[in-house]
């Protein structure tokens, strides 16, 4: 899939994270021309935030910025498993957030106008095509949130997420991109502004470009270069049930409820939530996500009541105060770039983020589609607030 190396004593760009933003960023870089490119992963290859993922792929966001960025990664998904010549898993399905007040009914209105708007297929929907899409879905007056509507968004479904990235990690490999698990980033050397270099638990590394991909731990990473990210991080917990003959053929999203349903191909159920309202870099799951998962699941499929559990898991997420994402150079620390702030929805923009990022290195120049999500906006009062399409709304 990809080689063993020996550890270089200098490479052009190091790209810390070998999740799926870091190992797209590296094969685009290489792509592009750029030689000597190197990946640092503390663990092994999409351990953290790649490998603990529900794998919903969808661009139906709410903000004029968001919306044209996350429906370029839907349509570069759509051909990723060509270009890599890779069996990706990729199943567009659908997805309905579903909304159970009249407020929300106003609220995804606004969302599919928008998204009409910009080109991306999002339609509003009431429950007699709701029915006739996910006729396991309690449509009934006896829930204490009852289905209103839905938010319908066609191109929206799952992937297998280790499949994308060992795609990545394989079609990198081939372009001469050398990628090192198990190696930790301990400090990162300067030379004045610049950057000068970093130091791993296998050695130090000449460099002038660092490119920080690290998710839920960006923050630890950006202060051995003294920035400090406006990011919080904090638990997001999963399950999988045990395999049921396929009935599911949609992605249910409920926020009003905090949980989002999914089937596999294997015809296990996967089900999430909200991140944990504290701060923490724990990846224990806990009794109170399952109770509270199982509890809403079965307000939505009051069928699965005899479902058993196979097990769960959390990640961290790297949260920022308008959910969304921080792409692009640190004008104070020439050399040093950012592929950050992902949350809960990082792994559906991996291919255009780390497009983005790897032309943002290789040229010098922001590209137009990731201006609005700089540093710097934070400083400047120019917020991307995408809470409204991005909390639980997988």
């Amino acid at each position: 899939m990809w080689r063993k190396r020996e550890l270089a004593p200098r490479y052009d760009v190091v790209i810390v994270g070998g999740g799926v933003h870091g190992l797209a960023t590296a094969y685009y870089l290489a792509k592009l021309g750029v030689a000597r490119v190197a990946v640092l992963e503390m663990s092994y290859i999409g351990s953290g935030g790649s490998g603990r993922n529900t794998a919903i792929v969808r661009g139906n966001y709410r903000t004029p910025e968001g919306v044209p960025f996350y429906a370029r990664s839907v349509q570069m998904y759509e051909r990723l498993g060509d270009e890599l010549d890779y069996n990706l898993l990729f199943s567009q399905q659908g997805h309905l957030t579903l909304a159970h007040t009249d407020a929300t009914v106003t609220g995804l209105r606004v969302r599919a106008e928008v998204n009409r708007l910009m080109g991306v297929d999002s339609r509003l929907i009431w429950p007699e095509e709701i029915a006739r899409l996910v006729p396991g879905l309690d449509l009934s007056d006896h829930p204490r949130y009852p289905i209103l509507a839905a938010l319908y968004h066609p191109p929206g479904g799952i992937i297998r997420h280790d499949a994308v990235v060992w795609g990545y990690a394989r079609a990198a490999d081939r372009f001469g991109v050398h990628i090192h698990p198990f190696t930790q980033v301990t400090a990162i050397r300067r030379e004045g502004r610049d950057i000068a270099g970093v130091v791993t638990t296998r050695g130090e590394i000449r460099t002038g470009v660092v490119v920080n991909c690290t998710a839920g731990y960006c923050s630890t990473i950006a202060r051995m270069v003294d920035v400090d990210l406006p990011i919080t991080t904090h638990p997001l917990h999963a399950l999988v049930t045990e395999a049921l003959k396929p009935f599911l053929h949609k992605i249910i999203v409920s926020a009003t409820l905090h949980v989002y349903v999914s089937q596999t191909d294997r015809g296990e159920l996967v089900i999430g939530a909200e991140v944990d309202p504290y701060a923490s870099y724990s990846t224990r799951s806990t009794l109170p996500f399952m109770e509270s998962a199982a509890q809403h699941t079965l307000e939505l499929f009051p069928s699965l009541a005899r479902v058993r559990v196979l097990r769960q898991w959390a990640g961290v997420c790297d949260m920022t105060p308008d959910f969304s994402p921080i792409i692009g150079p640190v004008a104070e620390r020439p050399g040093f770039f950012l592929d950050v702030g992902w949350g809960t929805w990082g792994f559906k923009a991996a291919p255009i983020a780390g497009l983005m990022t790897a032309q943002c290195v290789a040229t010098g120049e922001v590209p137009s589609l990731v201006r609005p999500f700089a540093l710097d906006r934070f400083y400047e009062d120019r917020l991307v607030g995408e809470k409204a399409a991005a909390a639980v709304s997988h």
